[in-house]
């Protein structure tokens, strides 16, 4: 019984993290489409509190759920497609953190556009890129992340 409900809060945490990535990467470029402050501020605003309450309390749970369902199943870290996964989930979190910190420094651009009444900074613009750039490589290894879970394919790496 542990065993499934540890396996259910695993499978719950990483769908938490696929989910509400893609989702805030939709909103925030179709929020960036408009070009509009206002409608920028709002979504940056959201994302970052959905990236608190939703993605942080995610990546935290996720080891510890995957560690105790290891222990618990006997599955050794060292084995290749844990050790690749986490890290992936490592190299991940190398990109989702500065990703945080340009989303509340978008958001707070977007709303001194607003106060101000005028157009969004080239600041903004330069921020924004480099967030979406770090998407792509946290995106393809949390896939990757995903399929290791799923595979669990037999990986020399020690």
């Amino acid at each position: 019984m542990l065993e499934q409900l540890l396996l259910l809060a695993h499978v719950i945490g990483a769908t938490v993290l696929f989910g509400t990535g893609a989702g805030i990467a939709f909103f925030m470029v179709l929020a960036h489409r408009t070009r509009d402050p206002k409608l920028i501020a709002h979504v940056a605003g959201t994302v970052v509190i959905a990236d608190a309450l939703f993605t942080a309390t995610a990546a935290v749970l996720q080891p510890v759920t995957g560690y105790l369902l290891a222990r618990l199943i006997g599955w050794e870290l060292t084995e290749g497609w844990i050790a690749l996964s986490l890290l992936l989930y490592v190299f991940t979190g190398l990109f989702w953190l500065p990703v945080v910190g340009i989303q509340i420094r978008i958001r707070n651009l977007a709303r001194a556009a607003i106060a101000e009444r005028s157009e969004l900074p080239a600041a903004y613009f330069r921020l924004y890129r480099i967030w979406f750039a770090f998407g792509f490589p946290a995106f393809f290894a949390v896939i990757g992340i995903l399929w290791l879970m799923l595979n669990k394919p037999t990986i020399a790496l020690f």
